[in-house]
């Protein structure tokens, strides 16, 4: 029986914690500890099925990058509400450090510093007691620390309470967009040869910590001079020789590092991470003889540095084929990659129509309407170099319509499609996004479903059903002949709220049996399904779609956030139903 139902934020932020731990008892002893249990936290933070769910189901081991002995650390504190270890690790640190360390810019040894000096042992307000602490001034006595410390603690503390820097995850997209305003800025300045995204956002996880960039130049100074200048910046936390720090407007950290062009591809490679690729590919090349850092491969016999300008050599000189960003979470991408085998994922290029569009079409519709006409939306679609793009409006409220109301108002829609399409370089397909009611029928009547090519259907209520009625719901609802995608299949909002648990063992059989597909949707604070399913699912066999969910013309562009989440999860064209041709897609609708 479980003693305590922890939740996966809860969770996560206890492995944090242990992580911290080590750092404060022992960080060079600890190294490899450490590292395990942040990647651990991170893997769970990023789960759409509650951690307690796969203990109660014996699925432990299918939490990415998790091994045996950190799942038996689960078990125990899913089972006891403890763990025996934990305990021993962080016996004699006080519980606010981990409070403290909520702050920007306050790492571990910082917030064991403060808390063992000052007796600060609440961590409910450990914050409050460091604020009061450095406004009468005590915290500039403290050896190490001094009046500017103490400043950039009060200003970390305000900042904190403002939701910025650090502790604030942001969406992809979000911070793919700020990285970018700040790449196209800093190359525009003529000593920058290269800048590029590194960590998480280079990787395109669902969500990113911070932004770090990297820039190639023999001239660290003058780059970095006109980093700081960056006009939407709030202040600079940080400015070195070859490294700087500032907040945006937004609050939001921005972290630069210079390297020369000759050790670029190195530095690319070190900082793109993730650390659990890191360390096994630091690994595979220590049996090779070579030891791996941010300025190069060094020769462990004759100790020469090599130093690469691009990363595609640096894996090259490993023997190894390179590895997208995206798939770099030592999930077996080294040992394919040692072969040769690595499957050659899906780009945005590949994408020839998106399904999951919302047209401002007065529909009546049982949830928001789109901002943009069908005739603007297809405007975009060819801009965007698509053959096909599919409306899909929710489908009209059945509480305010009749089944005749509803009828009238698919035919009236569809009459205008048929009309811009006639004179459209863009094919189009009559499609409409169904509500699956809890009981598994679909919110539209037979004959309103026969006015379609297809329909994409979801779940947009009662969310808290149990797995295996919520399994049985979305079987029944893509059971019907015309029912083909299965829309955002967890129901997840990232930041807001876990998806709704479903048996997508169940669910992969009967799409496979019965030609439906998965979507993969680019919105925002969606990105669902997640990467780790994506993979199941390509190694399942079952096809998916990758889709905007766009209400307005301007989220048409989010699909190269789908397109990485695909990648992420390893899925390759052929697993994409939205790189067939017209023809095809047609074709696959009827069947």
């Amino acid at each position: 029986m479980i003693a305590e139902a922890m939740t996966n934020k809860e969770i996560a932020q206890l492995f944090r914690d242990v992580a911290a731990s080590y750092s404060i008892k022992n960080e060079a002893k600890f190294r490899f500890q450490m590292i395990a249990y942040q990647n651990a936290a991170d893997a769970i933070e990023g789960l759409t099925t509650q951690v307690k769910d796969l203990f109660k189901e014996n699925r432990l081991d299918q939490i990415p990058g998790v091994g045996t002995t950190i799942q038996g650390r689960i078990e125990e504190l899913l089972k006891t509400g403890k763990v025996k270890h934990f305990e021993e690790v962080m016996k004699g640190i006080p519980p606010a450090v981990f409070k403290l360390m909520q702050i920007p810019s306050f790492g571990p040894k910082k917030a064991y510093k403060l808390a063992v000096h000052f007796h600060l042992n609440k961590a409910e307000t450990a914050i409050d007691d460091v604020e009061k602490l450095a406004k009468k001034g005590e915290i500039a006595k403290l050896e190490g620390f001094g009046e500017k410390s103490q400043s950039d603690i009060l200003r970390a503390v305000g900042e904190f309470r403002e939701g910025k820097g650090k502790t604030t995850k942001m969406l992809l997209p979000f911070a793919y967009e700020v990285a970018d305003e700040i790449l196209n800025y800093l190359r525009k300045n003529k000593y920058v040869v290269q800048a590029e995204t590194l960590g998480s956002l280079r990787r395109m996880k669902s969500l990113v910590g911070d932004i770090d960039i990297a820039v190639a130049s023999d001239h660290p100074k003058e780059v970095i001079e006109h980093f700081i200048n960056y006009p939407r910046k709030d202040r600079i936390i940080e400015k070195g020789p070859a490294t700087s720090s500032f907040l945006t407007t937004g609050g939001n950290q921005v972290d630069l590092m210079v390297q020369p062009p000759s050790q670029f591809g190195a530095l690319l490679q070190h900082f793109t991470g993730s650390k659990d690729h890191n360390v096994a590919l630091r690994e595979y090349a220590l049996k090779k003889g070579f030891s791996l850092n941010e300025r190069g491969i060094k020769i462990l016999k004759t100790d020469k540095l090599l130093k690469f300008t691009k990363e595609e050599d640096f894996y090259k000189y490993l023997g190894l084929t390179w590895i997208p960003p995206e798939m770099r979470e030592n999930t077996g991408e080294i040992e394919l990659a040692v072969k040769h085998k690595l499957p050659k994922v899906i780009e945005l290029p590949y994408i020839k129509g998106d399904f999951h569009i919302h047209s401002s079409f007065p529909i009546e519709p049982s949830h928001d309407l789109g901002k943009n006409s069908i005739a603007e939306m297809l405007k975009k679609a060819k801009e965007l170099g698509y053959e096909y793009l599919g409306f899909s409006e929710h489908n009209p409220s059945i509480s305010k319509h009749t089944n005749r109301q509803i009828i009238d108002l698919i035919k009236k829609r569809n009459e205008e499609i048929d009309i811009l399409e006639e004179t459209s370089d863009v094919a189009i397909f009559k499609l409409m996004e169904t509500d699956i009611l809890p009981g598994g029928k679909l919110a539209l009547p037979e004959d309103a479903l026969n006015e379609l090519d297809a329909t994409i259907v979801s779940i947009h209520s009662v969310f808290k059903m149990d797995k295996t009625e919520m399994t049985k719901r979305v079987i029944e609802g893509l059971s019907h002949p015309k029912a083909k995608i299965l829309a955002h299949p967890t129901g997840r909002l990232l930041n807001e709220r876990y998806g709704y648990d479903i048996d997508f063992e169940q669910i992969f059989e009967f799409c496979r049996k019965n030609n439906k597909a998965l979507e993969i949707n680019a919105y925002p604070n969606r990105l669902d399904l997640s990467d780790s399913i994506i993979r199941l699912a390509v190694e399942a066999g079952v096809k998916m779609t990758i889709d905007t969910d766009s209400h307005a013309v301007y989220q048409m562009d989010l699909m190269r956030y789908g397109v990485s989440q695909a990648k992420r999860g390893w899925a390759k064209k052929d697993d994409i139903l939205n790189c067939l041709s017209y023809n095809d897609v047609k074709s696959w609708f009827n069947t």
